[in-house]
């Protein structure tokens, strides 16, 4: 679809960060759609800011195969790569289990609390079929452990690969591999607030890991009109 008409304005605070979030946010949830054309000055008028900002967003984006641009030509917003996505997937499935197994030492019962509490989120916004919901409450889910791990470098991996995964996890929302998510959830809980280690690292990653399954082949998506 065009870039929304209405503005759209941030606080300055952290500008950059927000410009880009902003941006990626659009394509993830298909409000900049595979294959549109994107400008800085009409994404710029919609975010009510300088074109500056834009630029280094898309920049980013570009980085981590969102956009897509060359010299001279038109950025777009990319399609949907099977092969990024499958690599993507693979990473980000990785960081979970890690940003998992350093947590647990510190969770404590307010974090444990906070997991159950997005799942419960969750759970009810799958039962809607609120995929928007669905995706906030699964951020705030797995965000616990990433946040609690206090590992820089998983956080920074997951910012940058995790767009890319979502883009195609918001498939997962209609189908029943969402209700898998809220069993592995109630089993990722139950594993953290045990304190055993592998357990919930290996819950973690199968958890990630069951993205795979919505990855068409290859062959498969080529040949798709």
């Amino acid at each position: 679809m065009p870039v929304p008409s209405s503005p759209a304005p941030l606080r300055t605070e952290l500008l950059r960060d927000s410009v880009h979030d902003r941006l990626r946010d659009a394509i993830v949830d298909g409000t900049l759609a595979p294959g549109e054309v994107v400008r800085d000055t009409e994404l710029a008028s919609w975010l009510g800011v300088s074109r500056t900002p834009v630029r280094e967003a898309l920049l980013r984006l570009g980085a981590t195969g969102l956009v897509r641009a060359a010299p001279g030509r038109s950025t777009v917003v990319a399609d949907i790569d099977v092969a990024e996505v499958r690599e993507a997937q693979a990473v980000v499935a990785s960081m979970h289990r890690l940003a998992v197994t350093e947590a647990v030492a510190r969770l404590t019962t307010a974090d444990v609390e906070r997991m159950r509490t997005a799942n419960a989120r969750f759970a009810a916004a799958v039962d809607a079929h609120d995929t928007d919901a669905a995706l906030a409450a699964d951020d705030d889910f797995h965000a616990v452990a990433v946040e609690v791990s206090g590992n820089r470098a998983v956080a920074t991996v997951l910012d940058q690969f995790g767009p890319v995964v979502r883009r195609l996890e918001r498939l997962r929302f209609a189908s029943l591999a969402a209700t898998d998510s809220v069993h592995l959830h109630h089993r990722l809980v139950a594993a953290c607030e045990s304190g055993d280690v592998d357990a919930a690292a290996e819950v973690a990653f199968t958890t990630w890991q069951n993205l795979a399954a919505l990855i068409p082949d290859q062959t498969e998506h080529q040949e798709t009109p």
